[in-house]
């Protein structure tokens, strides 16, 4: 009777130790979820009610070790009584505390459970919030992205336009080009006929001027008769100097 009234002596103060051990564990569920924290108050509950009724346990042996022991020594019958009416108590107690730690046990499976879902949620909320608070960055910066590509976008437009129009420009200039040629070489036909108009009409002038040169010297020769006939003029004029004009 001795060893047993010592191991319940020892088992006594590891409880205790165990429910001030889970007491921060406690504070921390009951701020993290209601819920939790609603279960974690029925543990704390059947915890108590544990540790008193293991306090009533440990005395009602001790109160049966002396009764036995005091009808062990005497021959009453009152003291036997006694004996087994402690010894009844202690079995009492026993079952109840026995119910006790059952009820504590499901409380803290219910408790565990608790604590899964909660962090479920937990998780959930913390998936919304990282869900939102990407939306509103991503939000953010959509219109610095936009801007961006708008200038990629302009960029590489401008550069495939410039290309493009630096094509037409060469494929202009070259049309251009082959159409100045063209003209050039026509202009240079064109002079080359006018200058040999030029010259034709150069070496008709000179034709004309080398007859008109002749023709003078056919005049000369044709005109000389008639300045042989100057004496009869001059006959005229004595028949007037040796005849005075008649009077009125």
């Amino acid at each position: 009777m001795a060893r047993v009234a010592k191991k319940a002596a020892r088992k006594a103060p590891a409880k205790r130790k165990t429910s001030t051990r889970k007491s921060p564990k406690r504070a921390v569920a009951a701020t993290a979820d209601t819920a939790v924290a609603k279960v974690q108050l029925a543990v704390d509950k059947a915890q108590a009610q544990l540790d008193e009724q293991s306090k009533k346990v440990d005395a009602a042996r001790v109160k049966a070790k002396a009764a036995k022991a005091k009808a062990a020594k005497s021959a009453k019958a009152g003291d036997k009584r006694s004996a087994k009416a402690a010894t009844a108590a202690t079995s009492r107690a026993s079952e109840k505390a026995r119910a006790l730690r059952l009820k504590l046990a499901e409380q803290k499976t219910r408790l565990a459970k608790e604590k899964s879902l909660a962090a479920v949620r937990a998780l959930q909320d913390s998936s919304k919030a990282k869900v939102a608070e990407v939306e509103e960055r991503l939000s953010a910066r959509a219109y610095s992205d936009l801007e961006k590509a708008k200038a990629a976008f302009e960029a590489k437009w401008l550069k495939s336009r410039a290309s493009a129009d630096a094509k037409k420009i060469k494929a202009a200039a070259k049309k251009m080009q082959a159409k100045a040629k063209a003209a050039e070489k026509k202009a240079k036909a064109k002079i080359k006929a006018l200058e040999k108009k030029e010259a034709a009409k150069a070496k008709a002038k000179s034709k004309v001027k080398s007859k008109t040169k002749a023709k003078p010297k056919a005049a000369a020769s044709a005109k000389t008769p008639a300045k042989r006939k100057a004496p009869a003029k001059r006959k005229k004029a004595s028949v007037r100097r040796g005849r005075p004009p008649k009077k009125a």
